[in-house]
């Protein structure tokens, strides 16, 4: 990536109206498969359109196919049940699954819609992927002894997959892990995790961290093995940066400047100033600009307006620093 300041976002953009009404047709036995992915398919393409046309540089396939970030994934392991609903935040509820045998990856996850998304553009698209601890926070451990035999397990699967979207092009891998400061008491444990799963990888590793305490786990979490911790900043009016002035952050960031919970969108000026927040502590080409977190809760246009500004603040920033002299 040539550019200084890359633009991306976490993974996950709203769905249009069409298809969240063609999966609740599915999920009651009134659509096909096929049909569904042939809609899912037109969602991608149209995102993938959407992306170029705003200037990003890293792309996202925007997880059209995707439901819950854990339960998909534990649809297609062996060795998960699904169970009943709960509540995950707001008005958010999920079917938590449930760890009820050894697990094992049957077949890839995710690969061929990569693989697919990666065909309808010449920009990069990230490989997106749940990690192992937080596949184990949000499922219920019935079948391992210890939380972390099921995190080392969990971990197994997810490399294979990972390798796979490597093999398959992918130059960017996602391997996120919201759940990670949710017991801090556990953070080897994801640590540990994360290290079977990228310890083979060439691609960039990239762990989205977001909503939670995140002061209760730094500076050890600059021992999770991934290239760039992708944070969410805005919402919390980047009061983490403050941690940064104690213990210098060592990796790349990927700084979220737009909060992605709000229906108003920040200005121009007030997201390039986020941008210029993090520049205080992460040099530019180590600096990716982008949304707090995934879109999926957002409307279509929402979504569009928020990476707008990401991408004009971002142009904004680049500006000023070609004026600085070497």
């Amino acid at each position: 990536m040539s550019e200084v300041l890359p633009t991306t976002t976490v993974g996950s953009f709203g769905k249009p109206d069409y298809l969240t009404k063609a999966r609740s047709q599915h999920a009651r036995g009134k659509l096909g498969a096929t049909e569904l992915e042939e809609l899912e398919r037109k969602a991608t393409a149209e995102w993938i359109r959407r992306q170029e046309q705003l200037g990003l540089d890293v792309l996202v396939d925007g997880e059209m196919y995707r439901g819950d970030m854990v339960a998909y994934f534990a649809e297609r392991l062996e060795g998960f049940k699904i169970g009943g609903l709960v509540r995950a935040y707001g008005n958010r509820y999920y079917h938590k699954p449930i760890i009820a045998g050894r697990v094992k990856r049957p077949a890839p996850m995710t690969v061929s819609w990569f693989e697919y998304t990666q065909s309808l553009t010449s920009k990069p698209v990230k490989g997106m992927l749940t990690g192992p601890y937080t596949l184990l926070d949000w499922s219920y451990n019935e079948a391992y002894p210890t939380r972390r035999e099921a995190a080392l397990a969990l971990a197994q699967v997810v490399r294979e997959e990972a390798e796979d979207l490597e093999r398959a092009g992918a130059t960017y891998i996602q391997i996120d892990e919201p759940a990670i400061h949710a017991r801090p008491e556990e953070i080897d444990i994801a640590i540990e995790a994360m290290g079977l799963v990228t310890q083979n990888l060439k691609a960039k590793t990239i762990s989205h961290i977001c909503y939670g305490d995140f002061a209760a786990i730094y500076p050890r979490v600059l021992e999770l093995p991934v290239d760039q911790l992708d944070l969410a900043m805005a919402n919390y009016g980047y009061r983490w940066l403050d941690l940064f002035e104690r213990e210098p952050f060592t990796k790349e960031l990927a700084i979220g400047i737009v909060d992605v919970h709000a229906h108003e969108t920040e200005t121009v000026a007030e997201a390039a100033e986020g941008i210029r927040k993090g520049l205080r502590f992460v040099p530019a080409d180590r600096l990716w600009p982008h949304p707090d977190c995934g879109l999926k809760t957002r409307t279509v246009d929402e979504c569009v307006e928020k990476c707008r500004i990401v991408v004009e603040a971002t142009k904004v920033v680049r500006r000023e620093l070609a004026k600085v002299p070497a």
